[in-house]
Order: C-alpha cells, then structure tokens, then sequence
C-alpha cells in the first residue's frame, strides 16, 4: 500500500541518522541513489555544519532524504554528581593528555537555529530523537511541505507524537545501537527497554501513524519481520556504520566484527544518558558510575573519546552498535540497499509466492 511514507524511497529501507560523523553526505546519498531513505545527522553539530552537509547532500542527490535533530533537554542534572564523575575522569585525561570539556555548555544543541534554518530552506524529511515538538513547530514543517517523524520507545510516547500532529514514529527497540530516544530521561528505568517486535504490536495499538521500525535489523529477513508485524519502512544504522561511505572512525568500523568485542550494552558512562554500544575498558571501569546527566557528561568525556580515537585506541572510544552487529557487511551502501531489497523480497516470496518481486 502506498504512502507518504513509502512514496519517499523505491525500498521500504531507512538508513539511521547516527551522530558523531557515520551519517555524513556520501552515505545518505549512496542509499538514497540505491532506493533506500538516507539520513544526516543534524545532531553535535553547529548550524552551519548542519547547513553546509545539506548543501553537499543536494549535490550528490536529487532523491529525498532526511535530517535528524535532537530535542532540547531539560537542566536537571546533580551538578555535584557530575563533579563527582568529573573527578574519576581525571586519570582518563591524564592518560590521554587532554583536559576534560566543559559540561555546561550546549544544552538545546541549536534546536532552534537548526529548525529555522530547515523551515526556510525545507528538506523532504526531519525527524527528532530525545522528545517530541509542540504542535506548533510540526505545524510549521508540515506547511513548508517537510514529512516529520518522531522517535519514540513507548506507546505513550507515540501517543505524545500523534497529538502533537508528527507525520510517522520511528519507533526503537532495546536492540538499538546509540543512545535511547526516550522522550524522558529515567534512570529508574533503565534497561528495562521493550524489544521491537513487541513495541511495534502495542505502538499499532495505540496510534494510527505510519511506523518506521528501527533496533537490531541487520538482514532483509529481519525487514520482512518488522514488515509483517506492521512497520511500513525499517531503518538499520549498525547495518550502514561499516559502509566505506560511512563517516565513521576506522577502529568503530572494525571492531563490528572484532572478536575482542562480542556484546554490547546499555551505558551512561560517554553521555549521561542510556546507550547501547560495545563493551569496552571505558565502559566497565565508568558505566556504573556515571551519573544521568545529558548532555553534561558528553561534553565531558567529548575530548577523551576524540583523543582516544586519534591514539588508536578503541577501549576509550564510544563504539554505539545494536545488538546484531557481528552480522555487519562491509559493503559499499548502494549494494548494501539492493542486497537488503532482495533478501526482502525473497523471505517475502518464501511465504508469499508471487510477491517476491514487489519489496
């Protein structure tokens, strides 16, 4: 059945808009040339920086594409907790000779800039992570012309994204690799995530919204599960973070498939809020002490990560994956899309004879 959704991309395949850098121009363009939906990242990034990858995106594809935006966070973090942790980071810095950032800087990460600049000069999609908008602001995309989507992990929050006028949810299981795109940051629920399967069955219960389906997917078979539980689109992120495409950091690309690494988990020990990445040295000797406080202990541990990154060491690096990151392919984005299409259409066709054919 066609949609607005659907009508963006010849395949039913998003590509997850991943900050840090994985989401840059050549990879959102590559998917959206091969029939997927590709992503920029607006997330981290200045207002200008945002503007400029848009500019490049349009010249490498006229196909839509998206742009992500992180919602606002509210200022509610125990400043001396954060000091506390401050404080244990102290032998990062010294190990890696680099002083710790600023944790009171960046708090609505240029909502509002980034958001009149994507008004005036509008994109097919924008989509929203850590919240969702007034009905006013998605008022606003929605007369520019600009399809919108809302991230979400709960049915509750999907309901928020419905009266709120967003066009579609993406909606996030437990899988997914990167931060949880709760709306409400509660450390007493913590871990206590629900897997996608499960989330799109109660989320089509609670709302009448297309639902892009995002945690986990690494295989067209897994589309086709999301697809037949009533997703209308499936995004994939780890899937993509390999491509050489990818803006993403040599060592995170290879250690999807190390195996050094063979779990990941939920931590706040590089952002202060829940995400699922590999567990490494960082993440065990910090995670259960890091405090709930984004984006503080982001622009903390900001500058460890990137030098850890440029001494060539992935046991201080933020390596976000989903859980089925030992299934990474290390193939060029546009191949990835038509492989992904035609593993699709064959599950499809394996309990569907005749529509094989039609992914």
């Amino acid at each position: 059945m066609s949609t607005a959704l659907t009508d963006l991309c010849r395949y039913p395949i998003v590509q997850a808009p991943m900050a840090g850098g994985a989401s840059c121009p050549k990879l959102a363009s590559a998917v959206s040339e091969a029939g997927g939906l590709g992503f920029l990242a607006a997330g981290y990034k200045t207002v200008d920086g945002m503007y400029e990858e848009i500019k490049q995106l349009r010249g490498l594809t006229g196909r839509p594409f998206g742009v992500n935006l992180f919602m606002p966070q509210p200022r509610y973090a125990d400043h001396a907790a954060v000091e506390v942790y401050s404080e244990q980071l102290a032998g990062e810095a010294a190990w890696y000779q680099t002083p710790l950032g600023d944790p009171t800087t960046g708090w609505d990460d240029a909502f509002e800039a980034k958001t009149a600049i994507l008004l005036d000069d509008p994109v097919p999609v924008v989509s929203f992570t850590f919240g969702c908008p007034n009905r006013a602001t998605l008022d606003a995309f929605a007369k520019a012309g600009t399809y919108t989507v809302v991230t979400v992990t709960t049915p509750e929050e999907a309901q928020t994204a419905q009266w709120s006028g967003a066009d579609a949810v993406c909606v996030q299981g437990i899988e997914a690799g990167g931060h949880q795109g709760t709306h409400r940051d509660d450390p007493a629920t913590d871990g206590a995530g629900i897997g996608l399967l499960s989330l799109i069955a109660q989320v089509k219960d609670a709302v009448q919204l297309p639902v892009i389906a995002t945690g986990g997917l690494m295989r067209g078979g897994q589309i086709a599960a999301v697809l037949a539980a009533g997703a209308d689109a499936a995004q994939l992120g780890t899937a993509f973070l390999v491509c050489p495409e990818s803006g993403a950091n040599a060592l995170h690309k290879q250690a999807m498939t190390n195996p050094l690494f063979v779990r990941t988990e939920l931590t706040r020990a590089f952002s202060g809020r829940p995400a699922r990445g590999l567990v490494n040295r960082f993440m065990r000797e910090h995670g259960p002490y890091a405090p709930p406080a984004y984006p503080e202990v982001h622009h903390l541990t900001s500058g460890l990560r990137k030098a850890a990154a440029k001494a060539g060491d992935a046991q201080g690096m933020a390596l976000w994956a989903g859980q089925g990151h030992r299934m990474a392919r290390e193939l060029p984005a546009g191949k990835l899309v038509e492989i992904l299409a035609g593993e699709l259409a064959a599950t499809r066709a394996s309990f569907l004879p005749g529509l094989g054919s039609a992914p």
